[in-house]
């Protein structure tokens, strides 16, 4: 992908994603694990989604890559198949996600916010209790 992955944009001081961008960055992870999980028989989900796992192509449309970690559900959603091996790790958002003097302030602290609550909506302990992708794509595409 001529954009790399996402992994450079956030962890690297020569490059920079504003809030907007990282939105529809979200919001295009979010589609693609809606469809590997309500658009697949039998449904994916990637185990290992980290910001070297996705690709950005020229337009900075997201990509999902490596499948190597994943688990196929059945149709009563038991493990088929399990490989799991998630890298554990994460680091803080660059300090200059929402700069202080930005015109737009209070609109981008509310968009962060939003995804703030969207992110613990998604982090439930119970698998079940999660909020699905279909409704994680429509929560990030009224933000």
């Amino acid at each position: 992908m001529p954009n790399g992955s996402l992994e450079k944009y956030l962890y690297s001081h020569n490059y920079f994603l504003d809030i907007m961008q990282r939105l529809s960055i979200m919001i295009d992870v979010a589609c693609a694990l809606e469809y590997l999980h309500h658009g697949c028989s039998p449904p994916v989900i990637q185990c290992d989604l980290k910001p070297i796992n996705v690709l950005l192509d020229k337009d900075m449309v997201a990509h999902l890559r490596d499948f190597g970690i994943l688990k196929l559900l059945g149709e009563d959603e038991s493990d088929l198949y399990t490989k799991t091996l998630a890298t554990l790790g994460y680091i803080a958002p660059d300090a200059n996600l929402v700069p202080p003097t930005d015109n737009h302030l209070l609109k981008k602290l509310d968009c962060v916010a939003s995804i703030m609550n969207v992110t613990l909506d998604c982090c439930a302990e119970s698998p079940t209790s999660r909020t699905s992708m279909k409704d994680v794509v429509g929560m990030l595409q009224k933000i």
